[in-house]
């Protein structure tokens, strides 16, 4: 089942200009089969929240805040990884 995907196309520019890295781009986060996925209790008040990290389709280790909206995947903010996030990542496998 090909995952779905939304987001705030605003955002997507502001994430862009912020960060370097398109909603695009972070969608591709989930097709690595080594993505790692948790809650993320601190911004999870409203809705439950995630933070995956994975590679990228262009090789980069990316950090994507997200939700899940009606059978959809939404992308919330992404950026490159921290160094700890890094590390997380490579622990995992």
């Amino acid at each position: 089942m090909k995952l779905k995907f939304n987001w705030d196309p605003d955002k997507a520019d502001k994430n862009i200009g912020k960060h370097g890295v398109s909603f695009d781009e972070s969608e591709s986060v989930f097709d690595d089969p080594m993505l790692i996925t948790v809650i993320d209790d601190e911004h999870s008040i409203d809705e439950e929240r995630y933070i995956t990290v994975g590679l990228s389709k262009h090789g980069r280790l990316l950090m994507v805040a997200h939700t899940d909206r009606e059978g959809r995947i939404r992308i919330i903010s992404s950026r490159k990884a921290t160094k700890k996030e890094e590390r997380f990542y490579a622990d995992s496998e």
